[in-house]
Formats: C-alpha cells, structure tokens, sequence
C-alpha cells in the first residue's frame, strides 16, 4: 500500500517550486533587460557617431532623418526658411507618400505645434490633429485622429534650421540627443569658426577663434572670445587651422555628450561644485584624446577641451570643477 503524501507536505513542495521559478524568471528578465539596454546604448553610439562624420549638410539631414527613423514609428525632417517648413526627408511613409513630402511646404502660422518648438526651442509634444499640425500632415502620415506627434527642433547658434518630427511608438530621449548632436555639427559644417572683427586687447593678445557653444545651449548668448598669446588666425597655416577647427568640434561635441549621458552627474557635481570627482572617468579620457590628438601635431593649440567644461559644463565658474581637478593643459 502506498501511503498519500500530507497536504502541508505537497503545499510547502509547490511553494518552494514557485518560488524557485519566479528566481528563475527573474533572472532571466533581468538579463534579457541588459541585454536590451546594452544593444540599445550602442545603436544610440553607433548613430550619434554617424551623425558627427558627416560631410555636410546634406549628408547630416539624411543620417539624422533615418537614425530618428530607427527611434519611433514614423519621423520625418522639416528644413525652415522664411516662417515655412518644407518637406526634406521622411521615414515611415510609402515611397508615392515621401515623393510627396519632398513637395510640401507648411507654413508655421497654420500649424501651432511646429511653430511652438521653433519658438520654444524646446520638444514639443502635441495632438495629431489638423489644427496643430497642419491637415496635409496628417493625411500624408496617415495620422490617427487621436494619437500624438513628438517634434524636436535641431538648434544651431541662434536659429533653428530644422524640426525632427516623429510619430508612434517615440523614444524621445534618444532622438531629443540625436537633434542636439546634428546642431552642434550642423554649427560647424554651416559656419566654420573665424576671427572676430572686435578690437584685440593688445599686439600680442589676439584672437584665434570664437569659442563655440555646446549642443545642449546653442542659441544661448554669444561667448566671450578666446584668446592667447600668438601669431593671428591668417598666420597659421592652412593644415593648422583646420586643427583648430576640428579640436573646436571635438571639445564641444564631447563635453554635451556628458550633459545628455550622465545628467545625474552633471547637477550633482554642480550642487557640491565637484564636476571633476563625479565625472573624472570621462574627464580624464576627453583631456587624454585631446592631448594626443590636438596638442601632439599642433604646437599653437588652445586647449578648447578645458574652455569648454568650464563655460558649458561649469556654467562659466571654473571653480565649480572642484579642487581635485587638474587644469588646463599646458
């Protein structure tokens, strides 16, 4: 005869197998989970690297319409001129519907949600309705009368040359960073840095380039220009200017990008004025590229890598860096 197993018995069996299958499941959901978040940190890298290698604008408006393609359902850029947005490039849409969307031009006046991130220089995120967003719009993107359209305008200097907008499923923090690369490459690919026709402060302080703005603060206020003790601008050599430019766009490009990665960091460092101990990883390794990069080839270099973390990231107070940090290089 066999004897029956006692309830308490086959209840705590059951339990202990649940419980060892919820670990189970755990894990593997926290693994799938970092998976995801490590392809999707390098997809972003890989499509913010394209974007800082391009040519020229027009190269830059296609690598920034389909990297925002990759990040929602739909997206498409607006180049602006005159109060209209004209069709560009777009992603999402039958290939009849983009031939279309080449031929569009939406005035800002009709369509409120484009115009309040030309004003506001700021993502906007508003209704797919005909009345934000202009009825041509909606029927070319075939917008459903209640969903919702994100639009991120890219920021260069003191303007805004192009509105991102993206429908369906957005991932907004990653196309709000892809914008604000594309403006800072935008920046020097449209206006290369030259010397400023502002009096030198005397016959051996001259100028050698306007300091360039950070992606997350273009069209903010002019920055103070740079100098040094040096030959002026003209007198370097083709090959040195280019030198300068290119470590110009390097410091601004490196020092947003720690804006827009490590925000935390950023207002942490800057409420105990300790920016160089909560971000010396990525100090560190900047000052280092830069230094072999820059300073090893061109013996007039400026280090705009220093200049920049202290107007952008410090807000223009170096001792918000803090003092462990080690100064400009020499």
């Amino acid at each position: 005869m066999s004897s029956a197993v006692p309830t308490s018995s086959l209840r705590q069996l059951l339990e202990n197998r649940l419980s060892q299958l919820s670990a189970e499941v755990e894990g593997l959901f926290a693994e799938v989970q970092e998976r995801g978040r490590t392809e999707s940190a390098g997809q972003l890298n890989q499509a913010v690297r394209r974007i800082r290698q391009s040519a020229d604008v027009d190269e830059l408006c296609a690598t920034l319409a389909d990297a925002a393609g990759e990040y929602s359902g739909g997206a498409a850029l607006f180049l602006l001129e005159g109060g209209i947005a004209r069709g560009e490039r777009i992603r999402g849409v039958s290939e009849e519907n983009a031939e279309h969307f080449r031929e569009m031009e939406i005035p800002l006046a009709a369509a409120p949600a484009l115009a309040g991130a030309v004003q506001s220089r700021d993502p906007v995120i508003a209704v797919t309705a005909a009345s934000e967003v202009s009825a041509r719009m909606v029927a070319l993107a075939e917008h459903e009368s209640d969903g919702r359209v994100s639009i991120f305008p890219v920021v260069v200097r003191d303007g805004v040359p192009a509105l991102v907008y993206a429908w369906g499923r957005v991932q907004g923090s990653a196309i709000e960073l892809l914008a604000q690369v594309a403006g800072a490459i935008w920046s020097e690919l449209s206006k290369p840095p030259a010397p400023a026709a502002s009096p030198v402060v005397s016959p051996e302080l001259v100028q050698i380039a306007p300091a360039v703005e950070s992606a997350a603060d273009l069209g903010g206020a002019p920055n103070p220009p740079d100098t040094r003790p040096a030959s002026a601008w003209d007198s370097l050599s083709a090959q040195e200017q280019m030198i300068h430019l290119r470590a110009q766009r390097y410091a601004r490009v490196q020092v947003a990008e720690m804006r827009l990665y490590e925000p935390d960091a950023v207002q942490s460092g800057r409420a105990e004025r300790k920016l160089y101990h909560v971000l010396r990883k990525q100090i560190d390794a900047g000052r280092e590229e830069f230094r072999r990069d820059f300073f090893a080839p061109c013996p007039s270099m400026v280090d705009y890598f220093h200049l920049e973390l202290v107007r952008t990231l410090a807000n223009d107070d170096a001792e918000m860096l803090g003092k462990e940090y080690p100064g400009p290089m020499v």
